[in-house]
């Protein structure tokens, strides 16, 4: 409650792209930059045999670093309904566009099985003739079974996310709790199923690559970053949304504060599960296992190793510690973007030796990832700033955007 006694309130118009606003011709542009930029990273990609080997990693790479915003997004709105929180209201719309985006990366996927035979080495036939281990995996690790949980994938995240984001913004127009109601009951089954989807996709997509090895952690390591990484997109939208005049007196230091909590608390669970993962691996001393901690231990990769823990841990928990740093948003942003540098340390870290492991010894840096990155960043962002522009900025009829509006942390 305001001083005077009023319910803290937010008009259309406050809440609303203006008509003339540069952000409404974006998404020509970014999309345009995209298909470039892919289309770039194609063409440098290649090898003088024909394959497209790096080009597919540098794809991957990129895939697996923008997807995970989409996914924390719809993660954010699950948990936003599930735990039927207030304070998120008023940013709630932010995630709901990045998480719209999953539809893009149900598209986006399929190149995976366009170039299914240039990133994975158990989809050659005579390697699994030649390795019992591959052939004690043919039960998942198999071409056709890979190609159906793609497509299933898609759709799931395409079902969720478009429900929920129609669902959101016909409140707009109809208001009152029952679309609240629909969404809060929703969200229970939307956790099982977000949960299966992003991890099916990690596992798949990334841990894979290389099919000697494996962790039962790995999807929660990825949902880890996930979440992590949807906080750091939140607070950096919203600020630029503020730079333009936007949300000024709605989003304050008080959900900066909240977001900054839950992006340092994230830092410190991926920690968790990465040294988890590490020590049970080191402790129990299987080859198959050990040998993907090997690879990232040599020929320049071991810089790459000590990279992601000074920025993905040390200096992110140091820094963000502070309450005073996360209320204020110059300091909160360095932060926020020290995270989005680390992020894409650990998934290059992931994805890139395997191919090393394939074909190469040492750690390099391609053109085609810098193409790639762009791309498919181009491509999210131009579907991310087209729904951004195309509806209220804040869902303006949900029943607790004035407690969200008068949010206080204590």
């Amino acid at each position: 409650m305001s001083a005077h006694g009023h319910a803290p309130t937010i008009t259309l118009e406050e809440a609303t792209l203006p008509k003339d606003s540069i952000l409404r011709k974006a998404p020509l542009l970014l999309a345009i930059v995209g298909i470039i930029g892919l289309a770039l990273a194609y063409v440098t990609g290649g090898g003088d045999d024909g394959h497209h080997k790096q080009f597919y990693y540098s794809y991957v790479t990129s895939l697996m670093y923008w997807l995970s915003i989409a996914l924390g997004g719809l993660f954010f709105v699950l948990c936003h309904h599930g735990s039927r929180a207030g304070w998120s209201t008023v940013v709630r719309r932010i995630a709901e566009n990045f998480m719209i985006t999953l539809p893009l990366f149900a598209l986006l996927a399929v190149p995976l099985i366009i170039g299914m035979h240039d990133l994975f080495h158990w989809s050659h036939a005579d390697a699994v003739a030649n390795d019992k281990i591959l052939q004690a995996k043919t039960w998942w690790l198999n071409s056709g079974g890979f190609i159906i949980r793609v497509i299933v994938v898609g759709v799931v995240w395409t079902i969720m996310s478009v429900t929920f984001y129609r669902w959101s913004t016909r409140q707009d127009e109809e208001g009152g709790d029952e679309l609240s109601h629909k969404m809060r009951w929703a969200a229970p089954l939307g956790f099982l199923f977000f949960a299966l989807s992003a991890t099916v996709a990690a596992i798949d997509w990334m841990m894979s690559l290389d099919p000697h090895w494996y962790s039962t952690i790995f999807g929660v390591y990825y949902f880890a970053s996930c979440v992590m990484m949807i906080m750091v997109a939140i607070s950096l939208a919203s600020m630029f949304l503020q730079r333009l005049g936007l949300l000024e007196k709605a989003i304050t230091a008080e959900h900066y504060h909240d977001l900054g909590k839950l992006a340092f608390g994230f830092v410190v669970f991926w920690a968790y599960i990465g040294f988890s993962q590490y020590f049970l691996i080191w402790y129990a001393n299987i080859p198959e296992e050990t040998m993907w901690y090997a690879h990232r231990s040599t020929g320049g990769w071991e810089w790459v190793s000590l990279a992601l823990a000074v920025f993905h841990f040390i200096v992110p928990f140091l820094f963000l510690m502070s309450r005073h740093i996360k209320r204020k948003k110059f300091t909160y942003a360095i932060g926020c973007l020290i995270l989005a540098f680390a992020h894409y340390i650990d998934v290059f870290w992931i994805i890139q030796p395997t191919m090393e492991h394939f074909g190469h010894s040492h750690f390099s840096f391609h053109v085609a990832d810098i193409l790639a990155f762009v791309g498919i960043g181009g491509l999210f962002l131009a579907v991310f700033v087209w729904r951004t522009a195309s509806k209220a900025l804040v869902p303006i009829k949900d029943p607790r955007l004035a407690e969200s509006l008068a949010h206080e942390n204590f």
